[in-house]
């Protein structure tokens, strides 16, 4: 990573506007349900607080569209921040407009401030450039942790730096060493595990990786897609009939760079899409008219497992079934399974973001895997060699 970090400024007694990602879940009682996103922060602030600085922390929350929506502001977050840092966080009402203004301003050293939701504005998303310098003019210096938002363009992540010069946090420079890392000097074999609904969202992403890695293992709804290209019946399966082509080529692309590509041999299908349905694990071959695959079968878990046995690098972006029904996460779970003991013996495994982590949290298992993304579009993005804007205007070495 050739980005400067916080480690490479001076932060004693300045005051430092810092783009975190506090998107958390909450439930109907403001209740936060997953604190990860701010837990995976505090190196970054707990570092700053002890170098002497005041922190404005900005972060987005749910999709306001530009509006003030009173269920989503950040006041849940700031009383967990405060529990986690073990000290009072100072809130606004607003996150730019006088009050901010004098808040930030009165803040003396090792003090936090939490301002109000930015989506609030619909010029945070729009990258609007008076926006950018009124949320500017409350620091002095810029760092950017939030590296789930670094794939777009807005005032917070990118605008900003057109007026502060701007750094990586901890979180942010852990992501890009460890997705980095693994595209360019992996250690071999590199095994990609890539699951999802649509073959669609990530053409990008596969056409890479065939590239890169020793192998690929496709689960997941796409998986039906790959499966129905190469002739298999697979009932009333979510399929994408506009990427059959798109498939074969991925496919042959694979043959010739003599890469594993390696599809489920067997699946559970189920009578309907319901948490309930009647199902039962059948051959790739043997899906009858009217049912639907929802997961891969134990055999196809074996190979995925006899693959993934000499791997020292593995990326798994996806979910291998609808993991969020439980009768159809084993195969996704006994991956996750895998996973964990190939960190054990010394593996580097990567989890790419979204859906995956979500299912690593779900299995208690993110403390077992090196490393959890926390951006599932911006790791997404990354791995398909997109430039990130939030990272690009950060200060290089």
């Amino acid at each position: 990573m050739n980005k400067q970090t916080i480690r490479d400024i001076d932060v004693a007694g300045k005051r430092i506007l810092v783009r975190v990602d506090f998107n958390v879940p909450l439930d109907e009682h403001q209740h936060i349900t997953d604190d990860m996103r701010i837990t995976a922060a505090l190196p970054t602030l707990r570092y700053l607080l002890n170098h002497g600085a005041a922190l404005i922390l900005m972060s987005h929350l749910g999709r306001p569209k530009g509006q003030v929506v009173e269920t989503l502001r950040l006041r849940p977050v700031a009383q967990r921040l405060s529990e986690l840092l073990g000290q009072p966080i100072i809130t606004t009402q607003d996150c730019v407009g006088p009050e901010a203004q004098a808040t930030a301003q009165a803040l003396e050293p090792g003090q936090v401030l939490l301002l109000e939701n930015l989506r609030f504005h619909k010029e945070e998303e729009l990258n609007d450039n008076e926006f950018a310098r009124q949320l500017a003019e409350l620091g002095s210096l810029y760092v950017n942790d939030a590296f789930g938002t670094a794939h777009r363009a807005h005032a917070s992540t990118e605008g900003v730096t057109h007026f502060l010069p701007g750094v990586a946090g901890f979180l942010m420079e852990k992501e890009l060493n460890y997705l980095g890392s693994a595209l360019e000097t992996p250690q071999r074999p590199f095994m990609a595990i890539v699951g999802g609904a649509k073959v669609s969202d990530k053409i990008a992403v596969l056409e890479r990786l065939i590239a890169i890695a020793d192998g690929i293992l496709i689960g997941g709804g796409m998986a039906n897609t790959f499966l129905k290209a190469e002739g298999h019946e697979i009932g009333e399966s979510l399929v994408e009939d506009s990427k059959l082509d798109v498939a074969r080529a991925l496919l042959g692309q694979a043959r010739e760079r003599g890469i594993q590509f390696l599809l489920p041999v067997d699946v559970v299908i189920a009578d309907r899409f319901a948490p309930d349905a009647t199902s039962r694990i059948v051959s790739c071959d043997e899906v009858p008219a009217g049912w639907r695959i929802l997961d891969i079968g134990p055999e196809s878990v074996k190979q995925f497992g006899e693959a993934l046995s000499p791997a020292q690098t593995i990326i798994f972006n996806g979910t291998l079934g609808v993991a969020e029904m439980p009768a159809f996460a084993k195969g996704t779970n006994a991956v996750i399974h895998l996973l964990t003991e190939r960190t054990a013996a010394g593996a580097t495994t990567i989890i790419g973001g979204g859906d995956s982590a979500a299912a690593v949290e779900q299995a208690n298992a993110a403390q077992s895997m090196s490393h959890v993304s926390t951006g599932g579009g911006a790791s997404l993005e990354f791995l398909e060699g997109k430039t990130l804007p939030g990272v690009a205007a950060l200060r290089n070495h």
